[in-house]
């Protein structure tokens, strides 16, 4: 029977945010950032563990307190760039090849335990695995070096790529494996370069990644509509 097992890279250093701490770190309503999302991942019943990799070097996990969030494992074997710290995860892991491995970004605190189950329930039997993302509603627009309009790009079919994404641990180390490192931007990115097509499940606009200072009051909107 495969298992559910949730891995949340968080090695970086978050150094387009400018604060003196990494993001991931940085106190929405009392709590670390990166303490919502692991939360929400915890709280999915079919998920068993939720391992979080943080850097070697970490200087702030030991300042907060995590013992509240059930199944929690954390790692300390972040790499250098997303992918690696990844693949350092799933060796930590230990997974059997067929247990299906859910890759979150630590940034997206406001994701819904509606959506992970979602995203479960779609692929459980899927051959390849997917990601959940959004279909792109805006016109897109491409700018050239002068930050001018050069075209205007079709936006049927567009979607923008979210987390979780869910592959099968076995398939996932072997397409981090082959690389190269420098392409892959996610995790459906390397398995597209074993020539498989993931499956895009539909996500939600909430579940966006705190990228910028002004993310920050929207994240804290969003999660006090779900305490009432």
């Amino acid at each position: 029977m495969s298992r559910y097992l949730a891995l949340v890279p968080a090695a970086g250093s978050g150094s387009r945010f400018g604060a003196p701490s990494p993001k991931q770190y940085l106190q929405l309503d009392g709590k670390p950032l990166m303490w919502h999302t692991l939360a929400t991942l915890a709280a999915v019943p079919a998920i068993e563990r939720v391992a979080l990799v943080i850097s070697p070097g970490d200087e702030w996990f030991d300042s907060y307190r995590w013992d509240d969030i059930a199944k929690l494992e954390v790692h300390r074997v972040g790499g250098a760039s997303r992918a690696e710290s990844v693949q350092n995860g799933l060796a930590a892991l230990a997974a059997a090849d067929d247990d299906w491995v859910l890759v979150h970004d630590a940034a997206r605190c406001c994701l819904s335990v509606a959506a992970v189950e979602r995203l479960i329930a779609t692929l459980g039997d899927d051959a390849v695995g997917g990601l959940l993302a959004l279909p792109v509603a805006d016109t897109v627009k491409r700018a050239n070096a002068e930050q001018r309009v050069s075209a205007t790009v079709p936006r049927e079919r567009l979607w923008l790529a979210q987390t979780p994404q869910m592959f099968r641990a076995g398939r996932l180390a072997e397409a981090l494996a082959k690389g190269p490192v420098d392409i892959i931007t996610d995790e459906a990115s390397a398995i597209e370069q074993l020539g498989l097509q993931p499956r895009l499940v539909e996500g939600e606009a909430q579940n966006f990644k705190v990228t910028w200072p002004r993310d920050l009051a929207l994240a804290k909107a969003l999660l006090a509509t779900r305490r009432g």
